[in-house]
């Protein structure tokens, strides 16, 4: 099958490379000519693991162009996979999704072949029904579900494990709004995945999306709190997680706290459902609750630093972890961040490490001072805060330094000077 994938972030590329070792011809689309050349080139653009050697191992299979038309007119079906960031309210903004629509519309007007359009990016429930279908409508002068398909696949992809998500994923889902596009998406999929398809309307694939990643960041909020009351108690908040774990209702998965969730998703997603609730007329005060424990979890770690060392003023306090988790160089809603600007505002003086994510922190934070290596950023501080739970953090020599774990990197209390904020 010949596919053509607009937007090749870290949805549209992953997915994109994964079809491309399936054996499927994948157009990669993208206005970045940069992006168009390193992808031409095997080289993957952005930091993923497993993602250059699929863009090398299968660049046969692969095309990257900056022509959406060409792409198009070569494919049997096409992947939205461009991004739906947070106005500046929360709200989302579909503005990429409904230029990407128009175009396709252009195409399906001179079409005569039977195509199908897949909404893949991360939208409110309604938007394909309400915005991207009555787009295609008005400007193919088509009938959806008729003359050209539609259909809803969103993704559940983890940074650092999104090769892995989609080549071996919990389930997929398929929304469409006719018989015709359905069979084509399941053929895509059948012969190549073992889990569950689950096969429903385009709204309802919307809110699974949705519904998923605001339970997801619930779970870790709550565990933060209950990590927050452990502390209070001096008991360990691993131990009462693995005990609720054991729990079939409940599982073991997510419940680990620390310093609150970020990335690309949770942060947009939760925030977007919130909005469309309220445009709805709709309570989210569940979701609400979610994001305002999320925004205050990582000043515990100031609270913790502040008892051990009262004026921060003139101290040299290492962050080490700039990425929003270990694996990527994400660092989008990053809970490095408000650490930083929070030990800046105190006068500290704050040096950084991170293995992949320093680069794209720079460009907004060029203030800081960057260590060569995690040794280094170590070097004659006075406290060290961990943001992120890398593997080259456990094996650190942390001897007569302040620490402030907040993502439980130190796995035991090796040193009367070394504290957790809400593991232990």
């Amino acid at each position: 099958m010949n596919i053509t994938v607009v937007g090749t972030g870290y949805v549209g590329l992953v997915t994109g490379a994964c079809f491309a070792k399936y054996g499927h011809k994948v157009f990669c689309v993208d206005i970045d000519e940069e992006k168009v050349r390193l992808i031409n080139d095997g080289v993957s653009p952005i930091f993923e693991e497993g993602l250059s050697e699929l863009l090398s191992e299968f660049k046969h299979n692969i095309v990257a162009t900056t022509s959406l038309s060409e792409a198009l007119e070569n494919s049997d079906l096409c992947f939205i996979c461009v991004g739906t960031p947070s106005r500046e309210d929360g709200s989302i903004d579909l503005s990429f999704v409904e230029s990407v629509s128009r175009d396709i519309g252009v195409f399906l007007k001179s079409s005569e072949k039977f195509f199908v359009v897949v909404v893949k990016s991360t939208v409110v429930p309604g938007s394909t029904r309400d915005v991207v279908i009555p787009l295609l409508e008005e400007v193919s002068g088509k009938k959806a579900g008729v003359d050209f398909g539609v259909a809803m696949n969103p993704e559940f992809l983890r940074e650092g494990l999104a090769v892995s998500d989609v080549l071996s994923p919990d389930r997929v889902v398929i929304g469409s709004v006719d018989e015709k596009s359905a069979k084509l998406m399941l053929s895509l999929y059948e012969s190549e995945v073992s889990c569950p398809i689950v096969e429903t309307s385009v709204t309802a694939a919307e809110m699974i999306k949705y519904a998923s990643n605001c339970f997801l960041a619930t779970k870790i909020s709550f565990s933060n709190e209950v990590g927050n009351f452990c502390k209070k108690l001096g008991i360990d908040s691993y131990e009462v997680a693995d005990g609720m774990g054991l729990d079939k209702r409940i599982g073991r998965a997510f419940l680990n706290s620390g310093i609150g969730w970020g990335g690309s998703c949770f942060p947009k997603d939760l925030h977007a459902l919130s909005c469309w609730a309220k445009k709805m007329g709709l309570d989210s005060g569940i979701i609400d609750s979610v994001i305002v424990q999320n925004d205050l979890q990582p000043l515990k770690v100031l609270q913790l630093l502040s008892k051990h060392i009262v004026d921060l003023s003139g101290k040299s306090v290492a962050v080490l972890g700039l990425s929003f988790k270990p694996g990527t160089d994400d660092i989008r809603y990053s809970r490095a961040l408000p650490i930083i600007d929070r030990l800046v505002e105190k006068g500290a003086k704050v040096r950084v490490f991170d293995p992949e994510a320093m680069d794209n922190f720079r460009k907004i934070r060029p203030d800081l001072v960057y260590a060569e290596s995690a040794e280094e950023a170590l070097l004659g501080v006075d406290a060290v805060v961990i943001a992120t739970e890398w593997e080259i953090f456990r094996s650190l020599d942390y001897s007569g330094l302040v620490v402030i774990d907040g993502r439980r990197v130190l796995e035991a209390k090796n040193s009367a000077d070394v504290y957790d904020g809400v593991c232990w």
